[in-house]
Parts: C-alpha cells; sequence; structure tokens
C-alpha cells in the first residue's frame, strides 16, 4: 500500500479488529450507520470506530497493530480530526442544522490526506493553546485530574480551548476558520452555560476567534456581556535556501 494511503485509519482493518475482539455487533452498527447530513461517510465511521476502541482500551493496541500512522504527530490530528466529525455528526442527529458550523467534513480528496483546513484549525488551535496570553495577559489553559483545556469534549459539542483567567475564571474560546457567523454565538453561549452548570466558579467568559468577523455578530455580541470578539491574521513569508 502507498503511503499516502495509510494516512487515514483503514476502516477495513478496523472492522476485521474490532471483530476479533468481540465487538461484532458494535462494528455492524457502525458499518450499516445512515450518515444523513455529512458531506462524505467513511471519515465520520472512523470517528465512530476510533471512540468504541477508545471505550475499550483497544485503540492502542490498533494502532500498533494496524495503522502506525496513528502513533505520529499528524496521525494524531487525524484521529481528533475524525472525533470532530464523529461529535458534527451526533449534533445533527441532535437536530443541528447542516451549515451552523462549517465543519461538517472535508472535501472528497481529503480524506486519505491532511485537510488544508483541518490542518490550518489545528494550527491555529495549538499556537493559541500555547500562547494564551496573546487573547489576554494572564489567561491560562485549564488543566486539571488529568484533562487539559483543548478541544474539551462536553455534552453534545467540544469546547475548542478552555482557559482560566488571572481570577481563576473559566474562559471558553471558540474558533472559527472563516467568517465568524450568528450561530457561533449561540454555540459558544451553549458552552458557556455548561462550563457554569458543571465546573462552576461561574459566571465564566467567552472568546470568539475568527479570521472574520460579521456586522451581525459584532451587533448581537453588544447585547451579551461576558462576550468578546477577535480577529486573527495569518502571515507568511518565504526565504531562499543556501545550497
Amino acid at each position: 500500500m502507498a503511503e499516502e494511503q495509510t494516512k487515514a485509519l483503514s476502516l477495513i482493518a478496523a472492522y476485521s479488529f474490532g471483530t476479533e475482539h468481540d465487538l461484532a455487533s458494535e462494528i455492524a452498527e457502525i458499518r450499516s450507520m445512515a450518515i444523513d447530513g455529512m458531506p462524505h461517510a467513511s471519515p465520520v465511521r472512523r470517528g465512530y470506530i476510533a471512540q468504541l476502541f477508545r471505550e475499550k482500551g483497544l485503540l492502542e493496541a490498533f494502532i500498533r497493530q494496524h495503522w502506525a500512522f496513528g502513533d505520529t504527530a499528524e496521525g494524531a490530528r487525524k484521529l481528533r480530526q475524525y472525533e470532530r466529525l464523529r461529535i458534527r455528526h451526533q449534533q445533527l442527529l441532535g437536530g443541528a442544522d447542516e451549515d451552523d458550523d462549517g465543519r461538517s467534513g472535508p472535501k472528497p480528496d481529503e480524506d486519505e490526506d491532511s485537510s488544508q483546513s483541518f490542518a490550518l484549525e489545528s494550527d491555529l488551535r495549538d499556537f493559541l493553546a500555547n500562547n494564551l496570553s496573546v487573547l489576554e495577559p494572564g489567561l491560562r489553559l485549564y488543566s486539571s485530574t488529568g484533562r487539559i483545556g483543548v478541544e474539551f469534549s462536553i455534552d453534545h459539542g467540544q469546547i475548542d480551548i478552555l482557559g482560566v483567567d488571572r481570577d481563576n475564571k473559566y474562559v471558553v474560546i471558540e474558533l472559527k476558520l472563516s467568517r465568524g457567523r450568528n450561530r457561533a454565538l449561540g454555540q459558544l453561549l451553549y458552552y458557556m452555560g455548561w462550563v457554569d452548570k458543571n465546573l462552576g466558579s461561574g459566571p465564566c467568559r467567552g472568546f470568539i476567534v475568527a479570521s472574520e468577523i460579521s456586522e451581525e455578530v459584532r451587533t448581537a455580541v453588544r447585547r451579551v456581556p461576558g462576550v468578546a470578539l477577535f480577529r486573527y491574521q495569518i502571515a507568511m513569508s518565504v526565504a531562499p535556501v543556501s545550497v
């Protein structure tokens, strides 16, 4: 198999591995489930497969035996991509609109290789997670009982970054790859409400970080206390290399 073909988690290998480990009924359910509302089913199924193996304590064994790429930094990013797609599918099953987030799935040619948009999101998230002070002095990444505030899973969603300010209050940070949309605010408010209810120390605050912020979002945020908007810019430079 060509190197680029091994970058995606092999569903064929996963189905066989799961069946060998007494998960035949769970595997059959994943194989037959309808992936409605998502443009490409395979990455979503990979998300469900990875979650199943993780819950059963089998993910590391599967990676070791059948997906060596999964043990690399890029492989870890792939797993995070699959998990986001699985969560997105669950949100759609729960009644969310298909276009409310702009993360419904990669393009066809992104399935077997790294998605540029996902790479951008991951790079932006990783940079901010390690440099939260660029958003606010004293802001730090949440960390407690083995959990950190990067892709912080909650009921019906996943917080991009969960931070803690210098007053030990939580800050929910939502990243948008493109123009900040009206629905981003509603999603952020749900996350903020969940944090207040389940983690306490409230009320928390929320940040939306996007490449562009629409006037509609600006207008809405003026009526929402505790929410701030940030616009990111990405610069690229090139330099000659001596040979």
